[in-house]
């Protein structure tokens, strides 16, 4: 599935994607993604096996060429926090792709960081108590 085929995720979508959390997260981990502890943002090994994830959708407006790197912090988070707020309007969730694991539907949002030299794939476990519908703009 191409990026351009991706059906465009919002906060409700994420919402009901993550409702079945009843559970800490690491008692909702298989085989496949138990590796995957990653509550806020971290570099994805590159010893994972990638075709363990499946890429269900997009955060990215497409109407957005380049989208926003502001990002939002209201309670003194940072980008690396595991209790930063998941604001989709904002960086780096703006940019994101939505993956579940194919074994056990665990999801995740994933982008790709780009430096001067280097590129870092990144992954958060999506946790829906910590989304925020707060507009760019505020």
């Amino acid at each position: 599935m191409s990026a351009s085929t991706l059906p465009r995720l919002g906060i409700d979508d994420l919402r009901r994607l993550g409702a079945d959390r009843n559970t800490p997260a690491s008692a909702s981990r298989c085989t496949v993604c138990a590796s995957l502890a990653c509550p806020g943002w971290e570099s994805l090994s590159a010893t994972f096996d990638r075709a363990g994830l499946r890429r269900i959708g997009t955060l990215r407006d497409p109407e957005i060429d380049d989208p926003s790197v502001r990002e939002h912090h209201p309670r003194g988070t940072h980008a690396w926090s595991p209790d930063a707020p998941i604001a989709l309007a904002f960086f780096p969730y703006n940019r994101c792709e939505v993956w579940q694991c194919a074994a056990c539907a665990r999801p995740f949002l994933r982008y790709t960081e780009y430096g001067g030299y280097y590129e870092d794939e990144r992954i958060r476990e999506l946790d829906p108590g910590l989304l925020d519908d707060a507009p760019l703009d505020a």
